[in-house]
């Protein structure tokens, strides 16, 4: 395959170009989500607490983020400071950012495991995955994890390539990961799973072949070589979550913070019925992934997972390559499981779970290589059909994510009928973004008629939805309320728990046919509550 590497390197780096090109272009489109304005107020008392020395600690007891580590937000905080653009248009900047680098890793890491062509395959992948693609712009919480988590997974596998006598720069690898892993989310402490089935497959194998005292001293050799990285992730760590180095147990408080269900229980739309979010059924996570990735992922990302578990069974497989491997499966699998088993609430959709994502990428990838290597023997037009084969599938997720932007989080894939399918049945714009487009056709709609608001007050829109996002969506000119009495209008998502009106329609934002967000006149006459059930 030497003759396809410059080739398929080539053809990756202008996908990459590609995708950040188009974020560019677009990052101005999305909106804001439910969590937008506290994470951005998070982010301004984080750099207020390193600004006044650790005097200004409101950052340390703010709402339930001091749980989590505020390095996006702070980057995004400094970022809107110096860049021309506000303050929510730059989240969306840095989210695309950060969201691009977690396609590197995702192609550094099929590359290593799978040589060129799998490198270029878990790029393309990832970058035309929806669900990936849309959080990157605007969840301030889930997509930096995830990238996190796929950075640290490719240090991981450095790792455990050069076992047992890791590099300096492989131990600083490994240090940056766990940092930003762990700064960004407790939960990052699933990696230790992963990372230590590695180290006892090789263990295993090392003392079958060559005793178990020998094989010991490697691994404990190995855990040595290793420690500094720990410090360095440490170090890392409370930079980005500076509450967590207050106390030695904060970490733990955070882990039992979010291993027991810290809100009011509300239900959600979930096969067609709404259910409370602690009491979603164990097939919740595999299910609604094999309804939202797309076609092509899945079939290559279970033939890879398939794969790399029969490699690991093989002895004629490099060893450390084989541990690399089961990690990478671990990673993409163990998290999904761990759930089904433990039964926490589930909500959103799958978007606590994008973490897992790239690494199903990376072994997406693995399965193409191996295909397209196997294909060569019968010259070089199967590889070519099959990479036409690819180009026409991966065209299925690309065609979603063009009619649906900029809510590409939204997709479900063609097999499952679309968000056509899913209206009825499950949530999807639930982080609200929509409000953006629809507030900018609302003022649009009247500055055409013209009309204007009574003398002496501002247009007053009741809304059904998150009403930050609202309030930032409107503008100056309108003033949000949950009073209906004394509204002129109504804002409302398309969704399960927003009631439809009898009253004149305004805006609505479509797709696919789909009510994402709609405006009603209800000046002059009776409205009922808005609200069918508390939003969640």
């Amino acid at each position: 395959m030497r003759s396809a590497s410059p080739l398929a390197d080539r053809i990756a780096i202008c996908v990459l170009v590609l995708v950040a090109l188009i974020a560019v272009m677009t990052f101005r489109d999305y909106g804001l989500s439910w969590d937008d304005y506290t994470h951005s107020q998070y982010g301004e008392l984080l750099l207020a607490l390193y600004a006044s020395g650790f005097k200004d600690q409101r950052a340390l007891s703010f709402v339930n983020l001091y749980f989590y580590g505020g390095g996006f937000d702070m980057a995004a905080a400094l970022a809107a400071k110096v860049l021309p653009f506000d303050l929510f248009e730059t989240r969306r900047l840095i989210g695309a950012g950060v969201g691009l680098i977690g396609l590197i890793a995702t192609w550094r890491l099929g590359r290593r495991l799978g040589g060129p062509i799998a490198g270029l395959a878990a790029l393309v992948l990832l970058a035309t995955c929806p669900l990936y693609y849309g959080h990157m712009f605007m969840n301030p919480k889930d997509a930096p994890f995830a990238v996190a988590m796929i950075v640290l997974l490719w240090a991981i596998v450095h790792a455990l390539d050069e076992y047992p006598n890791p590099g300096r720069r492989t131990v600083l690898f490994v240090g940056v990961g766990i940092g930003i892993a762990f700064g960004s989310r407790i939960l990052a402490g699933v990696a230790v799973l992963y990372t230590v089935a590695g180290m006892l497959l090789i263990l295993a194998e090392d003392s079958s072949a060559n005793r178990l005292r020998p094989a010991l001293t490697r691994l404990v050799r190995f855990v040595w070589l290793m420690l500094p990285a720990v410090l360095v992730g440490y170090l890392i760590m409370g930079l980005l979550w500076p509450w967590s180095i207050l106390s030695p147990l904060n970490p733990v408080y955070a882990t039992e913070y979010f291993s027991n269900f810290f809100e009011k229980p509300w239900r959600e739309l979930y096969q067609g019925r709404l259910i409370s979010v602690p009491d979603m059924p164990a097939s919740y996570l595999p299910h609604l992934f094999s309804l939202k990735l797309p076609e092509i992922m899945l079939l290559l990302g279970l033939s890879g997972a398939a794969g790399a578990f029969v490699a690991v069974t093989r002895a004629n497989v490099p060893l450390n390559r084989r541990a690399s491997l089961l990690a990478v499966t671990l990673a993409a699998l163990l998290p999904i499981v761990i759930a089904m088993l433990m039964r926490p609430a589930l909500y959103n959709g799958v978007r606590h779970f994008i973490f897992v994502v790239p690494p199903f990428a990376v072994l997406g990838g693995i399965a193409c290589g191996w295909l397209a290597e196997r294909l060569r023997v019968y010259g070089k037009a199967a590889p070519a059909a099959l990479a036409v084969a690819f180009a026409g599938c991966i065209a299925l997720p690309v065609s979603d994510m063009v009619r649906l932007h900029p809510y590409q989080y939204t997709t479900f894939n063609w097999a499952s009928g679309g968000v056509q399918m899913a209206h009825d049945k499950y949530m999807l714009d639930y982080w609200g973004l929509a409000f953006k487009q629809a507030g900018e056709a609302l003022r649009a709609r009247l500055d055409a008629i013209p009309l204007k608001p009574p003398p002496g007050r501002r247009w007053i829109i009741e809304i059904c939805g998150p009403q930050r996002p609202a309030e930032l969506a409107l503008g100056p000119d309108f003033e949000t309320t949950w009073d209906r009495k004394r509204a002129d209008f109504a804002m409302m998502l398309g969704t399960y728990y927003c009631r439809d009106l009898k009253a004149p329609l305004l805006i609505e934002i479509t797709r696919e046919g789909i009510d994402y967000a709609r405006v009603y006149d209800i000046r002059g006459g009776p409205v009922p509550k808005l609200l069918t059930e508390p939003p969640p």
